[in-house]
């Protein structure tokens, strides 16, 4: 999947807001990478060769999670998704999928679950609408109890299966996790934690250098005017009150005067 950073700014950036990415602007076909100016494109290449179908909507971002859960992959590994619970009795279970295009995922061929590697026969929508979530069926899966198993197992794909970013502002989810977070006088303000998407834009979870509750940002141009995946760093110009806490509303209007 890809992160892209969009050219405008906005002056309060918020959990429900980002950046709005320009549709039709990938041109690329399934994995975990960000960009500055589009929104998640995954580009991962089949195990038979073949590229998953291009996304029509880049989205989201539960992509922000890199590590954790189950069935933990080698470095050179990006994750493309993380079962969930069973789903009916015949084998099928949720699947929360990291790609550009949801259903994408299941293109790509035999992924790595921890030791082993599966394969997606078939994935559709799960329940509910929200669209990086599926119900797969994993070959050689057919009862409750095997998809069961399978909750909270990652699957990811080796990172030497992706070609290279179609645009010099494209980056792989996992190459910004963890990165430090600096002003433009270069000093550390925080590190990046997440890369979420709430449906409007790609943010960056920022944990505080001092410790205390992260801030979102939009990852745009103009608040992020560098990313420098070498020298692991993110440049940011960011509003004053980025770290400051939310502001309870008051109960009647003569409170706020």
């Amino acid at each position: 999947m890809r992160k892209g950073r969009s050219g405008a700014r906005r002056p309060n950036p918020s959990p429900l807001v980002g950046e709005v990415a320009p549709q039709g602007s990938e041109g690329g076909r399934g994995l975990q990478k960000r960009s500055r100016s589009e929104r998640v494109l995954a580009d991962a290449t089949q195990e038979v060769g073949a590229t998953p179908p291009s996304p029509t909507l880049p989205h989201k971002g539960g992509e922000g999670k890199v590590e954790g859960a189950a069935g933990g992959a080698p470095p050179d590994h990006v994750l493309l998704g993380e079962f969930g619970r069973a789903h009916g009795l015949k084998g099928e279970v949720r699947l929360k999928s990291f790609t550009a295009d949801p259903q994408a995922i299941a293109a790509y061929g035999p992924l790595l679950a921890g030791a082993r590697m599966l394969t997606l026969s078939s994935v559709r929508p799960a329940p509910g609408g929200q669209p990086d979530f599926l119900i797969a069926q994993v070959q050689g899966v057919t009862t409750r109890e095997a998809a069961e198993a399978l909750n909270r197992v990652q699957l990811h794909i080796p990172r030497d299966k992706l070609p290279p970013p179609d645009e010099e502002d494209e980056f792989l989810l996992a190459d910004l996790i963890g990165l430090a977070v600096v002003n433009a006088a270069g000093e550390p303000l925080g590190t990046i934690v997440g890369v979420p998407n709430y449906g409007s834009g790609d943010l960056l979870d920022i944990a505080p250098r001092p410790g205390g509750p992260t801030a979102l940002l939009p990852f745009t141009k103009a608040f992020v005017p560098v990313v420098d995946i070498a020298g692991r760093r993110l440049v940011i110009d960011p509003p004053a009150d980025l770290f400051e806490p939310a502001k309870a509303k008051p109960d009647h209007p003569e409170d706020a005067a």
